[in-house]
């Protein structure tokens, strides 16, 4: 396996917006194959399976959030809504790629500030007032682009200094990043385990609803990006960034994996912070928990700053607190069951 770094940057340049994954699922097929039985789907889920025995799943979510086109006006701009949770604010003047028969590269217009009003500098864009400009007239766009072609944000593969990366979609590729880490060593293990890599969270947790069903699983772990702090936030609502996994507590996560988790990240000297949330996690953990019959789910989650924008930012450190504790836990539990 690539180190994380080269890792991390091999998954953020593939492409997957919601519902059109078909790029980054063939490179997760070629990563998964030499470690088991691997399929897909017809929501794009990526599964690989291997071992016998306890069944644990492993699930992070494969897809990205972008746009997708609407319209092409007459005078060539491309119309698009989002696919997935978008943030307005930062979609003026960025450059995109529109995937279309091939790809063609964009920038979002913007009013320059001279003709701007006052209440311009103050609203941040609706959605349906937002315009691509690519240079390609309308019957040159027509040729190349179809209504329902999917749009990204330009690929940002940025190493900041002390080990943090910056770049798209690490949201939640650093999540399918700690689980690919953790696959040389589950496979000496005496346990059964099945990797999910799950479509279409950004559009509500679609592809997890249906992944389990079938798969007769014991226990599941799904890994996704929570919120690290950084200057604005309320302290209260975040954990720091490099300072080990977070450890998901919450009403629909089973209470005794939460627990071990923490006692083992202490017996095993890895970095760990506790996140406490009130009800859903908002993440495939609360779906995967009422699959079948009801399987016990725990979450793991990798700090994260700057979620949904193009400039994400990940610690190094923290994804393999991640892959390291996932592996310490279904060791110690398969080494328990198989006494």
């Amino acid at each position: 396996m690539k180190n994380t770094t080269e890792l991390l940057k091999e998954l953020t340049s593939a492409t997957g917006v919601s519902g059109a994954e078909e790029n980054i699922v063939d490179l997760l097929k070629s990563k998964l194959e030499p470690y088991g039985d691997v399929s897909v789907d017809s929501m794009n889920n990526v599964y690989c399976t291997f071992g016998e025995g306890y069944h644990f799943l492993l699930d992070a979510h494969l897809d990205e959030i972008g746009l997708i086109v609407t319209d092409i006006t007459d005078d060539g701009f491309l119309k698009v809504a989002k696919c997935g949770g978008v943030d307005s604010r930062m979609l003026l003047g960025y450059e995109v790629s529109v995937w279309g028969k091939e790809e063609v590269k964009g920038v979002i217009s913007t009013l320059p500030p001279h003709l701007q009003t006052a209440d311009d500098e103050r609203k941040v864009p609706d959605t349906k007032n937002i315009s691509i400009d690519t240079g390609l007239s309308c019957d040159e766009l027509k040729k190349l682009v179809s209504l329902g072609d999917r749009v990204t944000f330009k690929r940002n593969f940025t190493q900041l200094l002390n080990g943090r990366i910056s770049a798209s979609c690490l949201d939640d590729r650093s999540g399918v990043a700690s689980i690919l880490m953790c696959l040389d060593r589950l496979k000496e293990l005496p346990c059964k385990v099945t990797v999910m890599f799950s479509s279409q969270e950004e559009l509500g947790t679609r592809g997890a609803k249906i992944g389990p069903y079938s798969k007769n699983v014991d226990e599941a772990i799904s890994v996704d990006v929570s919120f690290a702090y950084s200057t604005g936030c309320d302290k209260a609502d975040c954990k720091d960034l490099g300072k080990g996994a977070m450890i998901g507590f919450s009403p629909i996560l089973d209470k005794e994996i939460s627990r071990r988790l923490v006692d083992i990240a202490k017996k095993n000297n890895i970095p760990y912070q506790c996140e406490i949330m009130s009800g859903r996690t908002g993440t495939n953990a609360d779906v995967i928990s009422i699959s079948e019959r009801g399987i016990k789910t725990a979450l793991i989650s990798i700090p994260e700053r700057y979620m949904h924008q193009p400039v994400e930012v990940v610690d190094v450190a923290d994804l393999k607190s991640v892959s390291d504790l996932i592996c310490a836990y279904i060791a110690e539990r398969a080494g328990e069951l198989n006494a």
